[in-house]
């Protein structure tokens, strides 16, 4: 696995990974490197991480989702991540998305804005980010209101991604007190062994985290 303990992303495919033992090489790649992004780049023209080389039948998967899928389907274990059942399957993926594009995303779109130089911020953008967070909240606290993990009983792939996206959502849009659905499932992921040890493996890396709230 090609990829960085800081970023979200990567985290969802860890926590995969952690989930069932599965065996493999970590290779931490430093995009700040020229050697490491000329190489990592060769392997995956796009330049985004996580990165999933299968030696063994000579592939090259790149994509957080597509890592979770394709290890369920070829190296599966206890966990499963994408319910057999359609019906259930697409939930598991609808709600996959949803914290991929509208927690996640938005919550990088905050933490892009204070890495960029004071001239070309966008504060605009980091309002929506803000609001569409917000929303997002609000949807879950809803949705989520009897279940133990993203659509019922069983941990699977969406939980796999809001465990990171809330994770850094909560730390540039903090929860509000109405929300303590979401704040008892964030505790559940927090709690979660394979979920910890993301966090704890990050933790060395957390300086380089923007931690300007007021951007």
């Amino acid at each position: 696995l090609l990829f960085h303990p800081l970023s979200s992303f990567c985290q969802k495919a860890l926590i995969a990974l952690y989930e069932n033992d599965t065996p493999f090489t970590p290779q931490i790649v430093d995009l700040g490197d020229p050697a490491d992004r000329e190489a990592f780049l060769k392997l995956w023209p796009v330049g985004k991480f996580p990165v999933l080389r299968d030696e063994g039948r000579d592939l090259t998967i790149p994509e957080s989702t597509i890592i979770i899928e394709y290890l369920d389907t070829h190296y599966p274990g206890a966990t499963r991540f994408v319910p057999g059942d359609a019906d259930q399957a697409w939930r598991m993926r609808l709600w996959d998305r949803v914290f991929d594009l509208y927690v996640n995303d938005p919550m990088q779109k905050i933490v892009g804005n204070r890495l960029r130089p004071a001239d070309a911020k966008d504060p605009t953008g980091v309002a929506q980010a803000r609001a569409r967070l917000q929303t997002m909240y609000d949807l879950i606290e809803r949705e989520m209101a009897g279940k133990t993990w993203a659509t019922g009983a069983d941990f699977g792939m969406a939980d796999c991604a809001a465990g990171p996206a809330l994770f850094y959502a909560n730390l540039v849009e903090p929860f509000g007190g109405d929300h303590k659905v979401v704040r008892a499932y964030y505790e559940r992921l927090m709690a979660r062994p394979s979920f910890a040890r993301v966090v704890g493996e990050a933790k060395p890396y957390f300086h380089l985290f923007p931690q300007d709230a007021a951007a």
